[in-house]
């Protein structure tokens, strides 16, 4: 009988021990018949053999560094690094597994990615016994990531790996460095390299160092998920947070995720974590719709036929535009209307005044998309037009009832939408301050939108690749991602639809 890929353990990878009845135990259960004692390890005890110098390698010098990752001068003793919970470096090793060719016939439609997870011994001197999804070590005083990261992965689980690709020998796996970042808690600081190895053997025929690890097994990211899910104490939290980083930065990788300087995950040398938002901003025209700027060129009729019946040339309303940023601020500034709030609010009924209900359907897979949003981030739309006009965009769409509030040219006080004061206004209006900046995300159709949301610390997506004014294909800079529709937004955030 096959022992199932979850419950592979170092005793049978050490000892071969086949003779096993409960080979078909699922993990949970697995990890349940383990009594507490032996899973947890008494803190007063460790804390006494880190204090008299005799927990594991207590006496190792290793490379302890300051909060920026510059070493110091002379290190310090491994148990002086963990009573101080001074800041140091480690490795951090996601070590994949390749199925075998007979399971790779049996799960051929299986694209779950599978890690090797191992089980820290009851030595240890951080964590013992518990479970870690990305094995390495703390750096020794003079030694590099990579050289701890080639040295560990042998050590602790026989598996000779290399930097080097050109390397001939059958027997060595490539090992790749991905990120540095830093973490900290409570117990730990630490500035680790994230590293990723695939190993391509049987799990039985790891040689384990019965020092370091007490078992291993084979487990699939929603399997480790589940896992952590039921019993979190059971998993290291830094070795967690690394493997949450190695998918955030596998999926950065994969849609081309554009890097800024100042961003939570802006550099690979320093990578971090991204929260999720406090605020989701939508723009509203050709943004949550897109009708080949049929609606955008009736409110821009509208706009110029309002400008002609008072006596201003064909054309005007866009040069006000253009100067001004809006036609209605160029109104006012050329003294052209009535600067007051009665003048103001007829110009803008005025020009919003088209049917929408003619112009517009409703979308359910819009709808399905924006409810399938982790529910805790409030929604808005933050618009340059009046919120009467978006509230019939919404209406025809189907998702009014989805959105907070609408944010427009009013609430903004009548600046452009690419100026800082409206950007400023539309965090006032959800509440999240100038420091929290980075955790707005922003959705726009406009290049000169994306670049003033980018300059106020905002996240930014451009939706749509094809400009009004120029009929060609737009980019931009200052944008993580560039999707083509409003709908494809769970291909490039996949994080803001996981409630889990």
């Amino acid at each position: 009988m096959t022992k199932p890929t979850s419950t592979l353990t170092s005793s049978f990878a050490i000892h071969s021990n086949k003779a096993n009845n409960n080979t078909q135990r699922s993990l949970k259960a697995q990890l349940m018949t383990k009594p507490t004692s032996t899973l947890t390890s008494s803190t007063s005890s460790l804390q006494q053999s880190l204090e008299d110098g005799t927990s594991r390698d207590a006496k190792e010098l290793v490379c302890t560094v300051d909060e920026k990752n510059i070493p110091t001068k002379t290190g310090h003793c491994r148990n002086e690094m963990r009573l101080q919970n001074l800041w140091h470096r480690a490795t951090y090793i996601i070590v994949r597994h390749n199925m075998s060719q007979e399971d790779d016939v049996k799960q051929k439609d299986n694209e779950e990615e599978f890690i090797i997870v191992q089980r820290r011994s009851a030595l240890k001197d951080y964590c013992p016994n518990k479970l870690d999804p990305a094995p390495g070590g703390v750096v020794g005083f003079g030694e590099s990531y990579k050289e701890n990261a080639e040295r560990e992965i042998e050590e602790e689980m026989g598996i000779p790996a290399t930097f080097d690709s050109s390397d001939k020998n059958a027997n060595n796996n490539i090992i790749k460095q991905l990120v540095i970042f830093p973490y900290q808690d409570d117990r730990v600081k630490c500035w680790g390299a994230l590293f990723e190895v695939s190993y391509e053997g049987k799990v039985e025929d790891l040689t384990l160092q019965e020092e370091e690890v007490s078992e291993v097994m084979r487990m699939s990211f929603s399997e480790l998920r589940k896992s952590v899910k039921e019993n979190p104490d059971d998993w290291t939290p830094d070795g967690l947070y690394a493997a949450k980083l190695y998918l955030q930065y596998k999926h950065d990788k994969k849609v081309k995720r554009k890097l800024f300087p100042n961003c939570s995950s802006g550099s690979f040398d320093n990578y971090k974590l991204r929260c999720l938002p406090k605020a989701i901003f939508f723009d509203c025209d050709d943004c949550l719709y897109f009708d080949g700027w049929k609606t955008a060129n009736q409110l821009t009729l509208k706009i110029d036929e309002w400008c002609t019946k008072r006596g201003l040339p064909k054309g005007e309303a866009y040069k006000l535009y253009k100067k001004y940023g809006t036609a209605l601020r160029g109104l006012l500034a050329e003294e052209y209307m009535e600067n007051t709030d009665e003048a103001i609010d007829q110009y803008l009924k005025d020009v919003h005044d088209i049917p929408i209900s003619t112009l517009l359907s409703r979308d359910d897979d819009l709808r399905k998309m924006i409810q399938g949003i982790n529910p805790d981030i409030p929604k808005y739309i933050f618009t340059a037009s009046v919120k009467e006009h978006a509230e019939r965009c919404l209406e025809a769409l189907g998702i009014r009832d989805l959105f907070v509030d609408i944010i427009d040219v009013r609430s903004c006080n009548l600046a452009t939408k690419h100026s800082v004061e409206a950007f400023e206004c539309a965090m006032k209006e959800a509440g999240v301050s100038p420091e929290e900046a980075e955790r707005c995300l922003f959705l726009d159709d406009s290049v000169k939108n994306i670049e003033s949301a980018r300059s106020m610390g905002w996240r930014a997506i451009l939706v749509g690749k094809v400009g009004r004014d120029c009929g060609s294909i737009i980019t931009s800079d200052h944008a993580e991602h560039e999707i083509e529709r409003i709908h494809d937004l769970p291909l490039v955030c996949p994080d803001l639809f996981d409630i889990e």
